[in-house]
């Protein structure tokens, strides 16, 4: 059996977090290492590895991931300016192999990004 990633720990509670967001279907938290003022991750409770892995039936998990993000977003009060990232892949800058969105913002984004 592979080993758990450090968001499935959290998801099953075996790491602390300090919880953003939480429903059946995903779990928010922010990043321990920010990159902006705001910056949250939120991630599907399903093990999903990354974009690059999700299928058809993810089509509406994604969505809800999104709206929450946009959610997340207002209640931080960047709703009018932030980013979300996903990086797919150890050559996009993946670290955690468990899909999920970094949501940036409360600072100017410059483009392209890196």
């Amino acid at each position: 059996m592979p080993e758990k990633t450090i968001f499935k720990k959290i998801i099953d509670k075996e790491i602390p977090a300090k919880i953003l967001y939480e429903d059946d279907l995903c779990i928010a938290f922010p990043d321990i290492a920010p990159q902006a003022p705001v910056h949250i991750l939120i991630i599907p409770k399903e093990e999903i590895i990354s974009l690059a892995h999700a299928e058809e039936k993810h089509k509406e998990l994604l969505g809800h991931l999104l709206l929450v993000t946009r959610k997340l977003a207002e209640e931080h009060g960047v709703k009018d300016g932030f980013r979300t990232v996903m990086n797919s892949g150890a050559k996009a800058g993946q670290s955690v192999f468990h899909l999920h969105i970094h949501l940036l913002g409360d600072r100017e984004m410059k483009w392209p990004p890196g």
